[in-house]
């Protein structure tokens, strides 16, 4: 499909990428969402826990919400779509990623961006266990990119699975890594490796045989952990390799359900290689809108809904309705 065009003009302030993406990820609150917890064992003896969240009325329609790095369920922008979404007709099931429920997972490995057994993982559960006649799926950053590979890569996508929406998507993941480690983003880089690191003494501590104290103590940026901890605890040769397999972007191609890709021309966080143009122009299935503005996963909106919010659930009621 072509581009598709966008309306997105926030005020003054919130056209500033940085300042839209400090102010939806801080200052940004959401009330009266409610979320029940369920854990689900995975296939390798792991877990996942799953947030949900319940429609004003009954449904047969349901959301899957996955979050982006160092993210979790409670995170404003999937509250804010959960609540979003809850109000319009569908139940929401926000996927906490491992290690990022407040509970470190069992194994050595954990979650990163090509971890598309997660998401058949929950697919199937939902399918064996509840009775929705829709799925829907939406990710955020390192979630879109999950999702978009899962379509995209292979796996039997089930008839339930409806639509997908992506918003800020790293859809190549080495441009986005070059991205965060330019200086105009060294307060983001920061946050991440300090709150990734903790979580790596955490796992030395119960895997003494995997890791070091001195390999976690020479990472220095976001490339050097995933050098050293995520390409070698889920089977990659090295962080390139893992950023080259598990990128989205070559997936696009093939994906054959509706897909929003949303991402802020103004995203600090995007490199040029992250806007699949091509991709969209060859793919009927493919939808990509690129904004002026928008940051990373900042896209404001009135009434404390976000754009992002109303553009995917637009986008789902349109698929819907066909």
């Amino acid at each position: 499909m072509p581009l598709v065009p966008s309306n997105y003009k926030p005020p003054f302030p919130f056209r500033n990428g940085h300042f839209s993406t400090i102010y939806s990820g801080v200052f940004r609150k959401i009330s009266g969402l409610v979320q029940k917890r369920e854990r689900i064992e995975t296939p390798d003896y792991d877990f996942l826990d799953l947030d949900w969240s319940e429609s004003v009325l009954p449904t047969k329609k349901v959301v899957l919400l996955f979050h982006g790095l160092e993210g979790d369920a409670q995170r404003h922008y999937i509250a804010g779509s959960a609540k979003k979404f809850t109000q319009n007709g569908f139940d929401t099931c926000a996927v906490n990623l491992r290690s990022c429920s407040g509970q470190l997972n069992r194994l050595y490995r954990s979650y990163h961006s090509g971890a598309t057994e997660d998401v058949v993982c929950v697919v199937e559960h939902i399918l064996k266990n509840k009775s929705y006649d829709e799925i829907y799926l939406m990710g955020f950053s390192l979630g879109g990119n999950l999702i978009l590979k899962y379509l995209g890569e292979g796996n039997h996508i089930p008839n339930h699975i409806k639509a997908a929406v992506g918003v800020s998507v790293p859809c190549s993941l080495k441009s986005a890594c070059d991205e965060l480690l330019n200086s105009k983003n060294v307060l983001y880089s920061k946050r991440f490796k300090k709150h990734l690191i903790a979580k790596l003494w955490q796992k030395q501590k119960l895997f003494p045989d995997r890791i070091t104290t001195t390999e976690i103590s020479s990472i220095h940026t976001l490339k050097d952990f995933d050098d050293i901890y995520t390409s070698q605890a889920h089977g990659f040769k090295d962080a390139l390799d893992y950023y080259e397999k598990c990128s989205c972007k070559q997936f696009l191609p093939q994906i054959k359900i509706p897909s929003l890709v949303l991402n802020a021309k103004n995203d600090s966080f995007l490199g040029d290689a992250c806007y699949p143009f091509n991709e969209a122009d060859s793919n009927k299935n493919l939808f990509l809108e690129v904004p002026d503005f928008g940051g990373h996963v900042g896209f404001w909106g009135k009434q404390n809904s976000s754009y992002a919010e109303q553009q995917a659930l637009d986008f789902m009621k349109r698929v819907t309705e066909k």
